[in-house]
């Protein structure tokens, strides 16, 4: 590179000829050492390179680029004093390569490795995240942030640190590397434990505070008062019952709040947030006394009821056996959900375990006295049936309540093995009231009590000794059963059969065939109709003799003894 005498002197019009002159003809000027930082002053900007004269038979030429600030324009004018690096010099040529950054640089480092003597603190820009941490810009000189000390507690949002400027402690300087590793958490825990000192001799218990919610959990909140971390626990933010302090509270909250309890020794505090009002549980009883009707909402529903909220950190449990009059509930879901606006009647109220008592059912009169007093026993009514089973039928009666028809109160004499045999959903029917039972809720209903019991005149047109005829119904091992009428039947059993032994009755008869019996057993009580084959039979063999004595007496002059012989030798009275 050719260079006038004036821009290797450095000649500006201050300095003489002759001084210039001596400095460029003496070829030790300057005693510049390879390695060094010295003062140079900017002679010329050019579009790639700054021309430097640091005092030596040249300028150092430094690439633009190391000048510009970061908007991209160049931070220095012609005349300005800076300090650069020694790179590289040439005596024998008369050049000399500097570096401004360099420079920049090591005065950083310099600066580093005397604030990390003193513990001093240091402020820089987080560049980017890498892994591991953070990259930090000391204004020059980039450090290593690790993630562990970045804050006192793990940071959940990891970018959103990124450009932000703090202050930091230097941890580790290896020059020769360029490494610098920086911490922010020790001046964290440095200002913390400075201000717990403090605020220790400050704390009393039932003292008001300030706090910033650090964390939450499902147990409560964790408050730091400056210092030290208070615990409000989730019993303690509110008079009413809440299921996660994320309802009431979000991080970085400010609160002001009550200490419950101080720990001195082991640094434990305790903190109230619903201490600040007033409790609502006092005068409970006289707020809300028992029989009282109240509006209330639903806050919560669980598998034993529904609680409700009758003002703000008050709640009542409604039991779901107070739900309803009439419904046999398995769930609080089958009558309200949470949210529901619903009245309600004070039970019972227990001020000391803070229990309120309520009933959902109260609220309207037990259908069960309307009903009881609107159809006594004997009352007839109509209704549709609602449901049948094998047992009998629902019919409904109102307002939730059914009366049961039993399968054995449809008929006074058929034989009914389910009721869909006579009757369907839907279809109405009148029954009579046979009983209304208030404390078990039950309601009792009867069809065949519409008319007269048969059974009540079976011993009257059935007397004993009566001879009957009817029709096998059903033959068993133990006797045969005999219809004598619609919806009566009497036994023959097996003994009244016949003399002689059987084996079983099916060998002697058929089901569908009409045959005599005598009545030899009548309750209408009992609803029997004892009958008997054997006894007609023995009643005409008795007959018989009287017949043979009740003969004309001139009968050829034949007594009963003739005629018994006769029978048996037939012969012989051909002969006579």
């Amino acid at each position: 590179m050719s260079t006038t005498l004036e821009q290797e002197t450095g000649f500006n019009g201050e300095m003489n000829f002759e001084s210039a002159l001596e400095n460029y003809l003496n070829p030790d000027f300057g005693e510049l050492e390879e390695g060094s930082i010295t003062k140079g002053e900017i002679v010329r900007i050019g579009d790639d390179h700054i021309l430097v004269d640091v005092n030596f038979k040249s300028e150092g030429q430094i690439p633009v680029e190391e000048f510009r600030d970061a908007s991209g324009a160049v931070a220095v004018s012609i005349g300005d004093k800076v300090d650069v690096f020694v790179v590289r010099k040439n005596e024998m040529e008369g050049t000399i390569t500097l570096s401004y950054e360099k420079a920049k640089r090591m005065q950083l480092f310099d600066q580093l490795e005397s604030v990390q003597e003193k513990n001093g603190i240091c402020k820089g820009r987080i560049l980017r995240r890498i892994k591991g941490g953070y990259t930090v810009d000391l204004g020059g000189v980039e450090a290593f942030l690790p993630g562990s000390h970045v804050d006192l507690r793990p940071v959940p949002d990891m970018d959103a640190l990124v450009n932000q400027e703090f202050e930091f402690r230097v941890l580790k300087i290896n020059r020769r590397r360029s490494n610098v590793i920086v911490s922010r958490r020790v001046l964290l825990e440095e200002e913390r434990d400075s201000k717990r000192q403090d605020l220790l001799g400050t704390l009393a218990e039932g003292q008001m505070v300030k706090g910033r919610i650090k964390n939450i959990t499902e147990y409560g909140v964790f408050v730091d008062l400056g210092g030290l971390d208070g615990l409000l626990h989730i019993t303690d933010m509110s008079w009413k019952r809440i299921r996660h302090p994320k309802e009431m509270v979000s991080m970085g909250q400010d609160l002001e709040l009550k200490i419950l309890s101080f720990d001195r020794e082991n640094q434990k505090v305790s903190l109230g947030l619903k201490q600040l009002v007033a409790d609502p549980w006092q005068d409970i009883n006289a707020k809300f006394p028992s029989g009282a009707k109240m509006a209330g909402k639903v806050t919560n529903l669980v598998d034993y009821g529904a609680f409700v909220e009758l003002e703000p950190g008050v709640e009542g449990l409604v039991h779901i056996s107070e739900m309803s009059w009439t419904r046999k509930l398995r769930h609080p879901s089958q009558m309200v959900k949470a949210g529901d606006e619903v009245e309600v009647v004070i039970l019972g109220v227990d001020q000391d375990k803070k229990r309120i008592s309520l009933g959902m059912k109260q609220v309207r009169p037990n259908p069960w006295d309307v009903v009881a007093e609107k159809f006594p026993e004997g009352t007839i009514l109509e209704g549709a049936i609602k449901n049948i089973t094998e047992f009998g039928m629902f019919i409904g009666i109102e307002d939730g309540i059914d009366g049961l028809i039993h399968v054995s109160d449809i008929s006074w004499t058929k034989k009914i093995r389910h009721p869909n045999e006579l009757y369907q959903v839907g279809d109405m029917v009148q029954a009579k009231v046979l009983t209304v039972d208030q404390e078990s809720e039950k309601f009792t209903l009867g069809i065949k009590q519409l008319g007269e019991d048969p059974w009540s005149y079976v011993p009257d047109k059935y007397p004993l000794g009566t001879l009957v005829e009817g029709l096998i119904t059903n033959i068993t091992d133990f006797g045969v059963f005999v219809e004598v009428e619609e919806g009566i039947e009497g036994l023959v059993h097996v003994s009244e059969i016949s003399g002689k032994k059987i084996k079983s009755p099916s060998e002697m008869f058929k089901e569908g065939v009409t045959i005599q019996a005598k009545v030899i057993h009548v309750s209408a009580e009992e609803r029997r109709l004892g009958l008997s084959i054997k006894q007609i039979k023995e009643d005409e063999e008795r007959r018989k003799p009287k017949e043979f004595r009740s003969g004309p007496s001139d009968a050829g002059g034949q007594n009963l003894g003739d005629l018994l012989k006769a029978v048996s030798d037939p012969g012989q009275e051909e002969e006579k």
